[in-house]
């Protein structure tokens, strides 16, 4: 569980928070659980719902919102496509299917060498720079504005360097 392994780091996060408001602790603690497992696990959503004091259906609806939390494993980055309405009047959909064609995979999917998953999000707050993707990784999420496939695929290229060399 994950209160056994990071004791010390839970109480310092639901230390930073008065106790009537411990609720606030659910996005640290989220994120700490998805650190620890890949992804948010039942079990983690279960006992970060325990761990403040709220329902599990609270805390899921977090992971639902915010492209930062996954309920479901994945590859070792993901690519989130904006694909909300004003980024699709730019060809963000366009743009996401071509590149999951390149891929090899359907949105939603994870490349066969387990590197790449290409999500579609809502609202990645570039509407005027789209197409445009987030990839969100172990060291940390970074933006990129204005793609075309090929620049996209240069990414991913990189992605798969990088990772090669780790």
């Amino acid at each position: 569980m994950l209160a056994d392994k990071h004791r010390a780091e839970i109480e310092a996060i639901l230390a930073k928070y008065p106790p009537e408001h411990r609720r606030s602790a659910a996005m640290p603690l989220l994120y700490l659980a998805q650190q620890e497992y890949g992804h948010v696990t039942q079990a983690a959503l279960q006992e970060v719902a325990e761990l403040i004091g709220a329902d599990r259906t609270q805390v899921g609806s977090l992971v639902g919102f915010y492209t930062l939390y996954h309920d479901q494993p994945g590859g070792t980055y993901r690519l989130q496509i904006c694909t909300d309405l004003p980024c699709a009047l730019r060809g963000a959909e366009t743009f996401a299917e071509k590149l999951c064609e390149n891929l090899g995979v359907r949105l939603g999917g994870t490349t066969p060498d387990g590197m790449i998953t290409v999500e579609g999000v809502m609202c990645l707050a570039g509407c005027d720079r789209a197409p445009m993707f987030q990839v969100q990784g172990a060291d940390g999420i970074h933006y990129h504005e204005n793609q075309t496939v090929e620049s996209a695929m240069k990414v991913v290229d990189d992605l798969r360097r990088k990772s090669s060399h780790a």
